[in-house]
């Protein structure tokens, strides 16, 4: 079971791994100046990461979107 977010505490999160692009960005670029294909794979896979983070805390946002829906209806 997960520890439920604020709205607030999830669109810092999303800023967070946001953030992290800039890091894979560089690698990226790196990676492929250097032509080191492992340092590529690891970059990709980080990148995947990230996508997976966003949309997670995405997912988490529209549900307390409705959440508070379902209260303000009552």
């Amino acid at each position: 079971m997960t520890k439920k977010k604020s709205k607030a505490g999830t669109y810092l999160s999303i800023g967070t791994s946001l953030f992290g692009v800039l890091g894979v960005v560089k690698q990226l670029k790196h990676a492929r100046e250097d032509h080191d294909g492992l340092e590529l794979v690891d970059a990709v896979v980080s990148a995947a990461a990230i996508v997976t983070s966003v949309a997670l805390l995405a997912r988490e946002l529209r549900r307390l979107n409705r959440e508070q829906s379902d209260i303000l209806a009552d």
